[in-house]
């Protein structure tokens, strides 16, 4: 049965994107992590919102630009929106409604991990209570502002275990099982 992840890397104040979801702010942080390569294969499918999915790919300019991973990575991928596109992309499903699109994500992961991307997502995932792991790879840069890791509005406390750390030249990543 899949379990679902969000995996994301962040900025050591909790940023995932900078202002108007610049992404280009990670592109000294994409070197050669171990913990990346290892997860890749674990990945079935990806559940992804529409915003991160159009959005300003920190690999532009190099092979593998907007595939997942920088091109590491290949299977099914759905597409939570209300706005599909008139020209789909090969290979992308677009889905309307939050669980029916983490359904048939499970569904095409198997048993392996449903890769969540985008903070909306992941927020929607935690209120289902369907997300059961959080990997953060915390970059040593201070952004000041944009998406953060994790917000709801009013707060919401979601109790974490930590499972590992590790840490490469590029980040500091931290494994959690979501209680």
């Amino acid at each position: 049965m899949a379990k679902v992840l969000y995996s994301v890397t962040a900025s050591a104040d909790g940023f995932i994107s900078g202002p108007d979801g610049d992404m280009q702010w990670m592109r000294p942080y994409l070197g050669p992590n171990p913990e990346v390569d290892d997860l890749v294969p674990r990945i079935g499918s990806l559940l992804i919102g529409r915003r991160s999915h159009d959005g300003d790919d920190p690999h532009k300019g190099d092979p593998g630009e907007g595939q997942a991973f920088g091109g590491g990575w290949s299977g099914p991928v759905y597409v939570v929106t209300h706005r599909p596109p008139t020209d789909p992309e090969a290979g992308v499903t677009y889905v309307d409604d939050f669980a029916t699109a983490l359904a048939q994500a499970k569904e095409a992961a198997g048993d392996r991990y449903v890769n969540v991307i985008g903070a909306s997502i992941a927020r929607q995932c935690i209120e289902a209570g369907e997300l059961d792991e959080v990997l953060v790879f915390y970059a040593p840069v201070l952004l000041g502002d944009g998406t953060r890791l994790f917000e709801h509005a009013g707060g919401r406390t979601v109790r974490l275990e930590r499972t590992s750390v590790t840490e490469t030249a590029q980040a500091t990543s931290l494994w959690f099982k979501v209680l």
